[in-house]
C-alpha cells in the first residue's frame, strides 16, 4: 500500500469538540441537526433506568461519565436523517445501542483493569469487579428489554450485533498473550467487539426511517469502516496519546499483552531474532512503551496503521453515495475523518 498524506478537514476541531461532550457551541454547531433527537434518546434511557435510582442511584448517577461520546445513538439519528426522517422508534434504537455500548465499556474496564475513565474512576475502580459485571449485565438485559418495544426485527438486529460484540471480545480475551496474532486474527477482533456496533447502529437508522435493503447495506458498510478506522485510531492513542488528553487510563493493550496493529506490523517487519527478542522482553515485561515506540517508528508502523485507518475512512466516505446531498451526510463523511485524526 503506498501511504497517503493525511487529510486535513475544515471542521475537525468542531466536530472532535462534540464528540468528547465539551464545548457546547461546537456541539449546537456540529450535530445540530439531531441535537432535540439525542435529547430525547437520553431521556428514554434515563427513564428506562429510573427505577434503580433508589436501590442503587449511585451506580446510575456515575452512568453520566461514560456518555462522553455518544457516537453510536448519534449514527443512528443522522444516517435516519440523512436517509428519510427520525421517527420515535429511532429514539429508542438510539438509547439500545447506547445501552449496550456502556455496558461493554464497564465490562472492558474490569477486562482491562482500568481506573480512569474519561477523567473519572471507573465503577470497577469504585465499587468493584463484582458490582460492575453484574451493572453491565443489568443493562445489557435492559436493552434487550427496550429494543422488544420496538419489534421482531430491531430485537434480531441487536442481538446479532451482540453477539459479534461479546464473541470479538472473547476472541480477544482468548488471543491474550499470543505474541504471533495475524493481522487477519486482528481484524475479526476489530470487527466483532468495534465495528458490530457502528454497524447495526447506522442499518437500524436507514431501515427505520424507511430506506431499501440496498441504502440499509451502504449505511451498514460505512458504520462498519467507520468502525474499524475507529479502532485502529484507539489502538494508536493506547500507545502514543497521554491520559491527561485522552482522559482513560492508557497503555492497557502492551501491560496485557494484546497485540495490535502497529506491534503485529512491526513484529512481521523485523528480521526473526530481533522480532523473537521483541516479542520475549513483551512477556517478560520489560519493554517499556517508549522502547516499543522507538522500534514502531524504525519499521513504519505507526504510519502503516494510520494508512489503514485512513483506507478505512475512505471506505466509509464511498458508502455514503448513495445518500442525497445534505447537512447530515457531510457530518457524517465528517465523522469518518474525525475517526482517525482523534486525541479522545
Amino acid at each position: 500500500m503506498t501511504p497517503e498524506s493525511r487529510p486535513t478537514v475544515a471542521n475537525a476541531t468542531a466536530t472532535e469538540s462534540k464528540l468528547n461532550g465539551r464545548a457546547k457551541s461546537a456541539v449546537n454547531l456540529t450535530f445540530n441537526p439531531i441535537l432535540a433527537d439525542l435529547d430525547q434518546a437520553d431521556r428514554v434511557f434515563s427513564s428506562t433506568l429510573a427505577s434503580y435510582k433508589t436501590p442503587i442511584g449511585s451506580l446510575v448517577e456515575h452512568l453520566s461519565h461514560y456518555h462522553g461520546k455518544r457516537l453510536r445513538p448519534a449514527l443512528v439519528l443522522l444516517t435516519a436523517k440523512a436517509a428519510g426522517k427520525v421517527s420515535p422508534a429511532h429514539h429508542t434504537l438510539a438509547a439500545v445501542v447506547e445501552m449496550i455500548h456502556t455496558a461493554t465499556l464497564v465490562h472492558d474496564d474490569v477486562l482491562d483493569d482500568a481506573d480512569t475513565r474519561r477523567h473519572v474512576r471507573t465503577v470497577n475502580a469504585d465499587w468493584g469487579n463484582k458490582t460492575a459485571i453484574l451493572f453491565g449485565d443489568l443493562l445489557f438485559t435492559h436493552a434487550f428489554h427496550l429494543s422488544s418495544t420496538i419489534d421482531a426485527r430491531a430485537c434480531s438486529l441487536i442481538g446479532d450485533a451482540t453477539n459479534r460484540v461479546c464473541a470479538g471480545e472473547l476472541k480477544q480475551l482468548c488471543e491474550r498473550g499470543n505474541m504471533y496474532l495475524s493481522e487477519g486474527d486482528y481484524f475479526a477482533i476489530l470487527d466483532g467487539k468495534t465495528a458490530a456496533l457502528t454497524e447495526v447502529s447506522c442499518r437500524l437508522g436507514a431501515l427505520y426511517a424507511g430506506s431499501s435493503d440496498e441504502v440499509a447495506e451502504h449505511m451498514a458498510a460505512y458504520g462498519r469502516n467507520l468502525g474499524l478506522a475507529f479502532q485502529i485510531g484507539d489502538d494508536l492513542l493506547d500507545l502514543v496519546g497521554t491520559e491527561a488528553k485522552a482522559g482513560k487510563t492508557l497503555g492497557t493493550d502492551l501491560a496485557q499483552l494484546k497485540l495490535t496493529l502497529p506491534l503485529i506490523h512491526c513484529l512481521g517487519k523485523l528480521a526473526p531474532p530481533q522480532a523473537d527478542q521483541l516479542r520475549g522482553r513483551l512477556k517478560e515485561g520489560g519493554a517499556t512503551v517508549a522502547e516499543v515506540l522507538t522500534i514502531l517508528e524504525s519499521t513504519g508502523s505507526l504510519n502503516y496503521a494510520r494508512c489503514r485507518a485512513d483506507e478505512f475512512a475512505r471506505n466509509a466516505r464511498s458508502a455514503l453515495s448513495c445518500l442525497p446531498a445534505g447537512e447530515c451526510r457531510t457530518i457524517l463523511e465528517h465523522l469518518a475523518e474525525w475517526s482517525t485524526r482523534r486525541e479522545k
